[in-house]
């Protein structure tokens, strides 16, 4: 096969960009993916691993359900486990706010139900006779994040995917046969069809084709413990949101709830913060007091991209009719196996069976055609 023969180049391998490649690939398209780093090792394999349907998007909750469902097809290859999942608050003011929100959930499509203290004290008798109001969803639980890379790696050989790892991308131009060149080290590849699915970096490679969509990035805090007693069997988190916690089958307990660090200027990398990480532990120890006797191991940071409606980037590029643009979803994690399959299908010129986000809507510039922007 020559660099010429691709009928889509995927530039991100995360799991959106690859779950789309697995899509086309499937549907008889000859792939490319190309990797900055290693597949799966960005947002997709740092973070906790949550696959909680309390913590999404109302708008998002049809998008969520069926990505849930494939983390939990997918199994033991992913760490997958159902659990159960509470969401506390501590005061009246939190109470009406996780009845407002779980209310809206669970009329979009969420199995939630509210619970009293005599449940709570069954399913998690570990945590503080501190909560007011509790929510219920049976099918919360958790995959093992750090297993990414290692299942989609897999899948993509599978499928006869031909992909490429510690390959970023430095140049993007159209040809005038509406394909695309991609330029990545010494290599300049050829192909047909173009998805943009670099998750925070998406800004940079939308700017190669002339598109400026603004996407911010959230510097976001997780944190292990070392291995303890049983304390949790089910993933716990807050009315606000600010805390996801839940204990692994080897005893180790994860502590998150998007907590920011900073990102430094000259390296680029994420670092954490002691005044946010230290807040985040305190309620984590105030919902489970327990959990004062473990020892924290390790705290990292990964990047989450969004753009300012904190909607999706899914659809065609502006401008472009052979170029489209995956990112920015909130609950990626759990979301993103389904958007991808969703992208694919419109990169196979089938209807997707759920709306995309255009990312059309975020650009007040008229931009001119594809051909006219190409001089043919």
């Amino acid at each position: 096969m020559t660099a010429g023969d691709y009928d889509l180049i995927v530039v991100g391998g995360g799991i959106m960009g690859a779950s789309a490649a697995l899509r086309a690939s499937h549907g008889g398209m000859r792939v490319k993916l190309l990797e900055a780093l290693e597949i799966g090792s960005g947002a997709s394999g740092v973070n906790a691993g949550t696959l909680s349907l309390q913590i999404k998007r109302v708008k998002l909750m049809p998008y969520a359900l069926a990505g849930h469902a494939l983390w939990e097809r997918a199994g033991d290859a992913v760490g997958y486990r159902r659990t159960g999942g509470l969401t506390l608050a501590f005061t009246d003011q939190e109470a009406e706010l996780l009845e407002h929100r779980m209310t809206l959930k669970k009329e979009a499509g969420a199995p939630i139900d509210f619970v009293g203290k005599n449940f709570i004290r069954e399913k998690a008798p570990a945590l503080t006779d501190a909560v007011v109001a509790a929510s219920w969803c049976e099918s919360d639980g958790y995959a093992n994040s750090s297993l990414t890379g290692v299942y989609y790696r897999a899948l993509l050989r599978e499928a006869g995917v031909d992909y490429s790892e510690f390959s970023p991308v430095t140049g993007i131009d159209p040809s005038r046969d509406g394909g695309f060149s991609v330029q990545t080290g010494s290599a300049r590849i050829a192909g047909k069809r173009l998805l943009l699915a670099s998750g925070f970096g998406l800004q940079e490679t939308m700017a190669m084709l002339g598109v400026d969509i603004p996407v911010r990035v959230r510097i976001n805090t997780v944190s292990v413990t070392e291995r303890g007693p049983k304390l949790l069997d089910c993933i716990v988190g807050h009315a606000t949101g600010l805390l996801t916690m839940k204990q692994k089958t080897n005893g180790t307990v994860l502590i998150g709830g998007g907590w920011q660090g900073v990102r430094d200027a000259e390296t680029g990398r994420g670092e954490v913060r002691a005044d946010t990480l230290n807040p985040n532990l305190q309620l984590a120890q105030y919902a489970a007091p327990g959990l004062s006797s473990f020892r924290l191991v390790r705290t990292w940071t990964g990047f989450e991209a969004n753009v300012s409606d904190f909607y999706p980037l899914a659809g065609r590029l502006p401008g472009y009719d052979n170029a489209f643009v995956l990112g920015c979803v909130r609950g990626g994690y759990t979301i993103g196996p389904y958007i991808g399959q969703l992208m694919g299908d419109l990169i196979l010129g089938r209807v997707p069976e759920k709306p995309l986000f255009d990312p059309e809507r975020l650009i007040d510039t008229t931009y001119a055609t594809s051909g006219e922007r190409l001089g043919t």
